[in-house]
């Protein structure tokens, strides 16, 4: 602390453990924390692991960041899964696995790492049946049934010489670690970069992407999306009427409680080539199965993402990481952006004061006609006390004879009755 005269000057430094920014990561909300896997920075690819812990009160230029074991490979554009079985294992599948923050490729021996998220340890996996081609499987998306059942579709093969496109369907079935891939009919096109999310009726809806032939791939209209029934293994389109949405891939989706499936940003290419990457948000209703693009306000929003994360907590989407621009020079973010998913506004923090507030207020009204009760009671107890010995004090003036009602007499009968 120097000093200058009777003047003392205090020099503070604010330190916080931050992700360097970052874009196609894995990412899964388990519980109150957001947690997201490696990531491509601008210097390496990342084996890091974060996650947000959103259990209480927080300001988005403060972020509740804590860091967990990295993997045991720099990790990228991969599926996640959260098991629904322990509701603590994430399931990481497919992707692009590297060296350690390098860009140097490794040879995995499988598909899928598994990061328990009570014990921070990272398991091995021996897999049944595995399709031998999904080792190098990536720009992918997976979700999992609640029987613990996960769905992997289409993606690319970007190790060989000239990248692969597949659409075929694979399960992997994390209770037997049973490997099965479903054979897609020529017609289906080959998807990649697509968002990919379950319904409660077993419905996954894949939204757009780019699809195409094994040998090129385009952006895929948002007008039409594609289902998959995960009861029957059946295919089938679907035509999205109302508000007109442009194409995109890298893009995010989130599901509601009432049913709609929410997305932000995404990118597409331009005529000359140059990526294009997109700030808007657009809603499907998957009761009525229309396109509606909301009124957002203007503060607080994030820049254009693509590559990014996204998950919905309680009533906040909350967006992360990403790929800012490509051109003139790769941009990366690191910030986080929060959106009410109730009003369609980009607010700066997650207040938890509304529900406590809620709880406390209640808990007070019980407390209160709890303390309120028992005050009554014990002024009946009192009361009662004193008219007892006052009647007892009266009877041992009165001669007791058959008939008479005493408060020995009350006791007795009371006791006769309960037993």
């Amino acid at each position: 602390m120097p000093k200058k005269g009777n003047l003392s000057v205090y020099f503070f430094a604010t330190c916080q453990n931050i992700p360097s920014p970052r874009y196609e990561q894995a990412s899964s909300l388990i519980g109150a924390r957001f947690y997201f896997f490696g990531g491509q920075t601008i210097s390496f690819s990342s084996n890091e692991v974060w996650y947000l812990d959103l259990s209480n009160s927080f300001n988005k230029t403060i972020p509740p960041w804590r860091k967990d074991v990295g993997m045991p490979v720099g990790y990228s554009i991969g599926g996640s899964c959260v098991s629904p079985i322990d509701n603590s294992s994430v399931f990481l599948v497919g992707g692009r696995t590297f060296i350690p923050n390098t860009f140097s490729p490794f040879d995995s021996s499988s598909p899928v790492y598994v990061f328990n998220s009570k014990t921070s340890q990272w398991a091995a996996t021996n897999i049944n049946g595995l399709n031998s081609s999904f080792l190098s499987r990536n720009e992918i998306q997976a979700v999992i049934d609640n029987s613990g059942k996960m769905f992997m579709f289409g993606g690319t093969n970007v190790n060989s010489t000239l990248p692969t496109f597949y659409n075929d369907m694979n399960i992997l079935d994390i209770n037997t670690m049973t490997w099965s891939t479903q054979t897609s009919s020529s017609s289906l096109l080959s998807y990649v970069d697509y968002s990919a999310t379950l319904l409660p009726n077993g419905i996954i809806v894949y939204i757009g992407g780019r699809g195409g032939s094994s040998s090129s791939v385009t952006s895929v209209t948002m007008s039409q999306i594609l289902i998959f029934d995960t009861q029957s293994y059946s295919w089938s389109t679907k035509v999205i009427s109302g508000a007109y949405v442009g194409a995109r891939n890298g893009h995010s989706a989130v599901l509601t409680m009432d049913g709609n499936i929410i997305l932000y940003g995404g990118s597409t290419l331009t005529g000359t080539g140059s990526l294009e990457v997109l700030s808007d948000i657009a809603i499907i209703n998957t009761n009525t199965w229309v396109w509606s693009v909301p009124s957002v306000s203007q503060t607080n929003t994030p820049p254009p993402l693509t590559f990014h994360s996204a998950t919905l907590y309680k009533n906040y989407m909350i967006v992360a990481f990403g790929l800012i621009s490509s051109t003139p020079v790769m941009t990366l973010n690191n910030d986080i952006y929060i959106l009410d998913a109730q009003n369609y506004s980009w607010v700066t923090q997650i207040n938890q004061n509304t529900l406590t507030t809620s709880q406390s207020t209640n808990n007070t009204l019980y407390i209160g006609i709890g303390i309120g009760a028992s005050v009554i009671i014990l002024v009946g107890i009192f009361v009662a006390i004193i008219l007892f010995y006052r009647r007892r004090h009266n009877s041992d003036m009165v001669l007791a004879t058959p008939g008479t009602i005493t408060e020995a007499s009350i006791y007795k009968s009371s006791m006769n009755a309960h037993i």
